[in-house]
């Protein structure tokens, strides 16, 4: 076995994943162009610096590192933002996606675990959602990812070039041995942002309480990001082994509310999250519910960090250590 080349592989779900792999046994390369990522995140593992529309750079990487099968992860992923400009969204995660997969096919390298997500789905019409569900976004963030997603079997046929596409619910929490964390800037995941608001960062904006749940607030299935790793790494053996491409669900199957992550993270903590209401941000579903019994049952996936309080205080302690994310 080759290489795994890992684009993104310096941002947070990227360098769990690139870890893992290294963990796994695997060599490994990653690809950023540190607009997002942090070179700290892959310490001890070989970095190139460039874009993914690079195909240049991406293709020398490839016969540099003899790589055999890709990761990516690099895209932008605020859904807010995706509202506000659409237009960097496209160039960035279709445009850069299909720049990528030229380089790919190039190159020979014919095994790809793309990182989707579940805003693919819209607004659910039952939940849990099954990978069978209706694929109808509302934003353009998931638009994208669907685009290239619909994409992948094409470049099958034509190229043979083989895919696992994996669409996460939220990722949330940090390496249980505090070595990486979740360090986004501006940081618009709940979680950190809680954590934040219970020390002596900006109060937490809670955007919408009028949504159709209990509370109010949205609920959503956070799934812990060294189990979205592992399942990375099942994903590409099970490529590496003859199985056919698929698209896996990856959560835990249990929704949570802007109520409970904050009441979770002031008994972790032990702190009150200050916190005030704000308006719905657009392109925000009320609910996002995961059944990941296909990827339990065909890549042998099987989540360790399930329960809320425990991905919330992986998450804490690496805070605690990194006050300042990764400047710290």
């Amino acid at each position: 076995m080759g290489a795994v080349l890992v684009t993104g592989g310096a941002g947070y779900i990227g360098s769990h994943a690139a870890h893992a792999l290294r963990a796994a046994g695997r060599d490994v390369v990653v690809l950023d162009s540190l607009q997002a990522g942090h070179r700290e995140a892959v310490r001890g593992l070989p970095l190139v610096t460039a874009d993914i529309a690079d195909t240049a750079a991406v293709r020398e990487t490839i016969r540099r590192y003899r790589v055999t099968a890709a990761m990516h992860f690099a895209a932008l992923l605020s859904v807010g933002d995706s509202v506000a400009a659409p237009a960097r969204y496209y160039e960035n995660n279709v445009c850069g996606t299909l720049a990528l997969l030229d380089a790919l096919v190039r190159e020979s390298v014919g095994l790809l675990v793309f990182s989707s997500t579940a805003a693919v789905y819209g607004e659910p019409l039952r939940t849990p959602i099954a990978e069978d569900h209706a694929t109808r976004p509302i934003n353009p963030y998931g638009e994208t990812k669907l685009a290239v997603e619909q994409a992948l079997p094409h470049y099958e046929r034509a190229y043979g070039l083989r895919s696992v596409r994996l669409r996460y619910f939220n990722a949330a929490g940090a390496d249980p041995h505090g070595r990486i964390g979740e360090d986004h800037r501006p940081e618009e995941h709940l979680i950190p942002r809680a954590l934040a608001a219970a020390g002596d960062g900006p109060p937490l904006v809670v955007f919408g309480d009028d949504y159709a749940t209990a509370d109010g607030t949205c609920r959503r299935d956070y799934v812990h990001v060294s189990d979205l790793a592992a399942a990375h790494v099942l994903a590409l053996a099970a490529l590496e082994a003859g199985k056919p491409s698929g698209v896996y669900n990856l959560g835990n199957g249990r929704a949570f509310s802007v109520r409970d992550v904050v009441a979770a993270v002031e008994r972790i903590a032990g702190r009150r999250v200050r916190h005030e209401l704000g308006p719905r941000r657009p392109g925000d579903p009320a609910v996002l519910l995961a059944s990941s019994e296909r990827a339990r049952s065909e890549l042998g996936w099987e989540p360790i960090y399930e329960e809320l309080d425990v991905i919330v205080e992986t998450a804490w302690r690496w805070h605690r250590s990194h006050p300042r994310g990764y400047a710290s």
